[in-house]
């Protein structure tokens, strides 16, 4: 049976996306911790980061730092922190987010019903700031 994320990288479930390439996307969460947290995910359906092979891990670290410079550009948070915790859904997925504090790392205070013009202003901000980095194939 299909993974969440493979059903929204699908289609199947809406998801705002800020990449997408043949290996990698990366959408916003929809219980965001911070404004613009993102999630990079493989396309491929693998349980635990450490099963991945490594030229799949490589990739998605490479599409996570590229996330990470566009939070920075677009909100300039005092930092923009990862973490891959794997509970929540059995895909790789590595959460991307500004943090203003370590707090901002637990998802206890992750939001449960975001407003939606604020998530469509993070998504579009994130999407200007990877084609301003040149990144204009993967936003499309």
């Amino acid at each position: 049976m299909p993974t969440v994320f493979s059903r929204i990288m699908d289609g199947e479930l809406p998801g705002r996306f800020v990449w997408r390439d043949d290996e990698v996307v990366a959408f916003l969460s929809i219980n965001p911790i911070t404004v613009g947290h993102t999630l990079v995910v493989p396309r491929v359906e693998v349980d635990h980061w450490l099963d991945l092979d490594p030229a799949t891990w490589q990739r998605v670290s490479e599409v996570t730092r590229h996330v990470g410079t566009a939070i920075q550009a677009a909100f300039e948070p005092p930092r923009v922190g990862t973490t891959i915790a794997g509970f929540e859904v059995p895909h790789v997925h590595v959460h991307v987010l500004q943090l203003g504090e370590l707090a901002d790392l637990s998802f206890e205070r992750a939001a449960t019903d975001p407003d939606p013009a604020v998530m469509d202003d993070a998504a579009a901000r994130i999407r200007v700031a990877l084609r301003e980095a040149g990144h204009d194939a993967a936003t499309d």
